[in-house]
């Protein structure tokens, strides 16, 4: 069947929140056994414009899953503030370093601390730089991923 690409996007968010998808091969199987004929690259191209990241199922695998902020405290002058104080975001290990204007990482450690991301342990802030702790490498690439979509 043929699908606009908004369709097969609500298509991927609603698979992956009924069912536990850890790779694209899985994804591609599934939408191919309900009819639609997607390539493994195009799925590949909507989990990357779904920001879709991988998380643990809670079942010694991971899944698929939309990488969001859960948290009211987050207004949209917080989220339009810390987009305008940040000037980069590098990750080594479980480490993220994020820099800010001069004076602001106070404020940009406010602003993650509020998100209350589960893969983040803790912030430490300086004048100009956050160190980000998260709980392992690959919970570092998610917040990083999430941060950078702000």
């Amino acid at each position: 069947t043929l699908m606009t690409k908004k369709e097969r996007l609500v298509l991927i968010e609603s698979l992956i929140e009924k069912y536990e998808i850890s790779t694209q091969d899985e994804l591609a199987e599934l939408c191919i056994k309900l009819g639609y004929d997607i390539s493994q690259s195009t799925i590949s191209r909507d989990i990357k414009e779904l920001n879709l990241v991988k998380v643990d199922s809670g079942k010694g695998g991971v899944k698929y899953a939309k990488a969001h902020i859960n948290s009211d405290k987050l207004t949209p002058q917080i989220i339009n503030m810390f987009k305008h104080i940040t000037v980069s975001i590098e990750c080594a290990n479980n480490l993220i370093i994020l820099k800010t204007l001069s004076g602001n990482a106070g404020t940009a450690g406010m602003a993650i601390d509020e998100m209350k991301l589960p893969q983040v342990l803790g912030t430490i802030a300086g004048d100009d730089t956050v160190l980000i702790v998260a709980k392992s490498n690959s919970d570092a690439d998610v917040v990083l991923k999430i941060l950078k979509t702000i």
